[in-house]
């Protein structure tokens, strides 16, 4: 609380829409005698060649042109006056001259002080000051407001209170402006109070004031009240309450006051009407409806400042709108606002944030201010769109157009390697920014701790933990937050309990946190703890908290548990939201059940997250996984905007039902829409290629793989090995295991195997053989597929031989497994199995099966 005769704490500067032009000023005094009437020729102002410098001097005292030198000439002098050392020369005249004591000239003197910028040259000189009558304080209080030192204001209008000074009208209007910055609202409502006790409250310039002031510190009711009962109101009253309005998120409320006015026949909405509502409505995230007050103002003929634009290009960037943005371009360009600094950025992070990185480095290059910024707005966009290298040549030349790094600018360029996966230039940077001595603040260590806990070692997060410790900022919520997830990411949870415990303020956050870390190390006795623990300090697990038990669950394969929490969370008031959903459908896709699936489908169709690309392609990769591809092509169909993850996802849908047609087909479409395909693109498309047998277009599709600059993994090259093996090319298949410039693998190895089994090559299946169980020589099923080549050329020695090994070697055969899912119940049948209830019947069922086969000409192979 802050009283009138009581200093306050440091304010902070906030804009102020009302002018001193608003009131009569201080700088005119009822002497007529001190008016600047007379001629100034009197007093030269010329240039000295020789030092560049203003210089002041009198004309021959001896014959004066027009009367010796008064008060009023230099009030003349002093009002024109914007050099603080022309300023103190003509100061040292004043003195020089007699006028040290005049109390009209000191309040000039005070004045030229403020604009020029020299607080200290003017409480000095009103420190001096013989006699300090109410223009003196008034322009005291003038200087400190217009400074921003709102304190020493308050501090020195308790002084004049104390001095018993006459007050007069015009000293509120200032002093209720360092109220304002100072956010003191019990202050300000003692002054309103004593301005009814002296009579001022019903003038129209403190009126003003007061509702200003009242709308800077929240109280708009106050301010409301205030302008009911002001006699007399002028467009700067409608102002004051229409910015108080928006400034404090009362955004319809400053729009119907803005209506009012409108329809008011005395009083039109001006600039700084229209400019208060539209920064308003930006401010609180009303986007749209503050560019529908910007063309609403236009079309009341009145014409934006740069001020309106500073408002709307921020509100024009968070709608990632290219065509607005453009609009707004043309305009600006048109109307010659290129040339303000505060426009021109503004413009860049529109482009910046629609991610056109070119237009806005156009305009970087073209029209900006080389300031810090323009710079970081750039060095944030390139770091968006991946090009982080365009990136640091910015940030490196920022020394050499003399724009000095801010923390910002280090925070970017952090940031922008963090997030662009380039951790260990992140840790050099941010030493580097030790050694150029700027101050790291919370945000540099929550980033270099994020890449800490991406990197192999926890040495270096160790490191920085320590950094945080001897700055304090281990205290803070987001470094705290950091260091438990950098611990838990290494799962040293008995650190990240130490470094959770040390937070100050623990947030839903943190504790969300804490709690994704012991689930993601499948500790979920302690999750439950936590949560409990959570709730007794008054704090509800949200959605998030959610989200991070059921990633840990699926992170450790709990399909099932996890959604038995899905199921939980629901019980309750919370809802899934679209990552929750696409968790759900991903375990659901893991265990291949369809009908939990169905039904969090049917939930994603009311949300209208089927639509979402991520969880469209986890609907079709879990229908695929089911064995409906009827029903994963139409959850595909339904996807707004199609990515190249979709698209993989059901290229490999139909790969995996060997649906050679519509996958090829998918894949002519992404080529002729121009979507890059990535190595997974072509991973399935060789994967079709595989079960269709196509092995002149699987080779087509390996070599295009290089027109796309993606090198072949392993992956890909058993994808070409088990075409050939299963084409018969087995002789092809061996060439390219030994072409492959990595070391083959047992899948490899494998599928050639399995392609001499097809076509009986003994020879090179012993060959494969020997190698795959030389890379896994305890899987039983390596040498059941040698036992199977073996049966298949009839030699039955070399079987029994095999089996003879297998028993050695004390391996049991594992019994094929499958399942089928019945109304919501999983029947699962193992190999020879016969305890299930319907036993009989499945046989039954299995035999039939058979035989249909046989008619149709299949041969049925009994291997082992």
């Amino acid at each position: 609380m802050v009283n009138l005769l009581i200093a306050t704490a440091a304010p902070s500067v906030t804009p102020d829409f009302i002018s001193h032009n608003d009131f009569p000023a201080f700088c005119s005094h009822p002497n007529t005698e001190l008016a600047p009437s007379l001629s100034l020729s009197a007093i030269r102002v010329h240039r000295s060649a020789n030092t560049n410098q203003k210089d002041l001097s009198l004309e021959n005292p001896h014959n004066p042109p027009h009367g010796p030198v008064t008060s009023g000439d230099y009030a003349a002098l002093i009002d024109s006056c914007n050099s603080l050392s022309f300023g103190r020369q003509i100061h040292g005249h004043v003195l020089k001259k007699g006028f040290g004591g005049h109390e009209f000239l000191g309040t000039k003197l005070l004045q030229m002080y403020g604009r020029c910028g020299s607080v200290a040259d003017a409480v000095l000189l009103f420190d001096k000051m013989a006699i300090r009558n109410v223009y003196a304080w008034a322009g005291i209080f003038t200087v400190c407001t217009t400074s921003g030192d709102f304190d020493r204001a308050a501090v020195l209008f308790r002084e004049m209170l104390l001095e018993a000074i006459e007050l007069d009208f015009f000293v509120f209007p200032v002093i209720l402006k360092a109220c304002s910055g100072l956010n003191a609202l019990e202050f300000g409502k003692q002054l309103h109070a004593l301005l009814i006790k002296r009579q001022f409250v019903t003038n129209i310039y403190v009126g003003n004031a007061l509702i200003n002031m009242y709308g800077k510190c929240g109280c708009l009711d106050d301010g409301r009240k205030v302008l009911e009962k002001m006699p007399e109101k002028d467009t700067v009253s409608w102002n004051s309450v229409i910015t108080g309005c928006a400034a404090n998120g009362m955004v319809h409320e400053a729009l119907e006051y803005l209506e009012t006015m409108r329809l008011s026949a005395n009083l039109t909405p001006n600039l700084v009407t229209w400019s208060g509502a539209i920064g308003g409505f930006a401010q609180n995230g009303y986007d749209r409806e503050a560019l529908e007050l910007l063309y609403l103002m236009q079309e009341a003929g009145v014409k934006p400042s740069y001020r309106t634009f500073a408002s709307i290009l921020p509100a024009c960037a968070r709608l990632q709108n290219p065509s607005i943005g453009k609009a707004m371009h043309g305009y600006i360009v048109r109307h010659e606002y290129k040339s303000n600094s505060y426009v021109v950025n503004g413009l860049v992070d529109v482009y910046r944030r629609c991610g056109d990185m070119s237009a806005a480095s156009k305009i970087f290059s073209k029209f900006s201010t080389r300031n810090v910024v323009s710079f970081n707005t750039m060095i944030v966009g390139y770091c968006e769109i991946g090009e982080v290298r365009k990136a640091k040549e910015l940030f490196d030349q920022m020394k050499l157009f003399g724009v000095k790094k801010d923390t910002i600018s280090w925070n970017s360029m952090i940031s922008g390697y963090v997030d662009n996966g380039q951790f260990n230039e992140a840790l050099l940077l941010f030493r580097d920014m030790g050694k150029e001595e700027t101050v790291a603040d919370s945000f540099t260590i929550g980033s270099i701790l994020t890449a800490c806990a991406n990197m192999d070692t926890i040495e270096s997060g160790k490191q920085i933990h320590s950094y945080a410790i001897t700055s304090g900022f281990h205290r803070n919520s987001f470094v705290g937050g950091a260091l438990v997830e950098l611990y838990c990411t290494f799962g040293d949870l008995a650190a990240a309990q130490a470094a959770f415990s040390g937070i100050s303020e623990r947030d839903v956050a943190n504790w969300n946190v804490l709690i994704s870390g012991y689930s993601n190390n499948n500790q979920m006795e302690v999750v439950h703890q936590l949560l409990d623990k959570m709730q007794a300090d008054g704090l509800d697990p949200n959605i998030y908290s959610w989200n991070g038990i059921i990633a840990g669950l699926l992170e450790n394969g709990k399909y099932k548990l996890a959604l038995q929490h899905f199921s939980e969370m629901q019980t309750g008031d919370m809802k899934p939201d679209i990552y929750t959903i696409g968790m759900a459908l991903h375990a659901c896709s893991k265990l291949s059940t369809i009908e939990p699936g169905k039904q969090i489908h049917a939930y994603s169709v009311r949300c209208g997250y089927d639509k979402n690309s991520h969880v469209g392609s986890t609907l079709v990769d879990m229908y695929a996984k089911c064995g409906t591809i009827k029903y994963a092509d139409a959850a595909y169909n339904r996807i707004s905007q199609q990515s190249v993850v979709s698209q993989n996802t059901m290229l490999t849908g139909y790969a995996m039902h060997r649906l050679w047609k519509e996958g090829i087909s998918l894949f002519h479409q992404m080529l002729a829409a121009g979507i890059r395909p990535d190595a997974v693109t072509f991973l399935a498309v060789l994967a079709l290629c595989a079960h269709a047998g196509a092995v002149n277009e699987g080779q087509e599709y390996f070599s295009l793989m290089g027109n796309y600059d993606i090198n072949p993994t392993l992956k890909h090259y058993s994808c070409m090995v088990d075409l050939y093996s299963r084409a018969g090319l087995l002789n092809e298949a061996n060439d390219l295991i030994k072409e492959m410039p990595e070391e083959p693998d047992a899948i490899v190895w494998g599928s050639l195997l399995n392609g001499c089994v097809i076509h009986r090559n003994i020879e090179l299946g012993e060959t494969a053989a020997k190698r795959l169980i030389e890379l896994d020589n305890s899987n039983t099923g390596n040498y059941i597929m040698l036992a199977n080549l073996y049966a298949s050329a009839e030699r039955w020695t070399d079987l029994a031989r095999t089996w003879l090994m297998i028993k050695d070697n004390g391996m049991q055969k594992s019994p094929g497994c499958s399942w089928i899912e019945d109304m919501n119940q999983i029947h699962v049948f193992r190999a020879s199995e016969t305890s299930h209830k319907q036993t009989n019947e499945i046989y039954s069922t299995l035999d039939n099966l058979t035989l249909h086969m046989r008619q149709e000409g299949y041969q049925i192979q009994n291997y082992l």
